[in-house]
């Protein structure tokens, strides 16, 4: 029979590894449009993909070179100017590993909604 967790298991739920630079929506949306992509996607291709505006793409784009999550070329396609964005090495790995402690929160609220409570419904008869 398998031994009961403790109930008091110090930092248990803290999930230090959710990083605020990453957990934010548009950011998310950003690191996993990229992820998906191993060659970059282009910063039109990636606005679409996370329906965001040009000014808020490029503020998220910003903040994650800035935490060395991604990084940026420019260049000129047919006369026109395109940006590519990657991911880094870092970045890929922190991305990983963001993932892994999302999977913790979604196996620990699975088990805890699996859970039987104790309680009993109180009767609607």
């Amino acid at each position: 029979m398998p031994k009961p967790e403790p109930k008091s298991d110090p930092g248990r739920f803290a999930y230090g590894g959710l990083e605020r630079v990453i957990h934010e929506r548009a950011r998310l949306s950003i690191l996993a449009s990229v992820a998906a992509h191993d060659g970059g996607l282009l910063f039109t291709e990636l606005k679409g993909l996370c329906q965001l505006t040009d000014g808020n793409l490029s503020r998220q784009l910003t903040t994650l070179a800035e935490a060395g999550l991604v990084e940026t070329w420019k260049g000129t396609r047919n006369g026109r100017p395109q940006t590519l964005v990657k991911l880094t090495a870092a970045g890929r790995k922190r991305f990983a590993d963001y993932i892994a402690e999302l999977e913790a929160v979604v196996t620990d609220a699975r088990r805890s909604a699996a859970a039987p409570t104790g309680r009993t419904r109180p009767s609607t008869a």
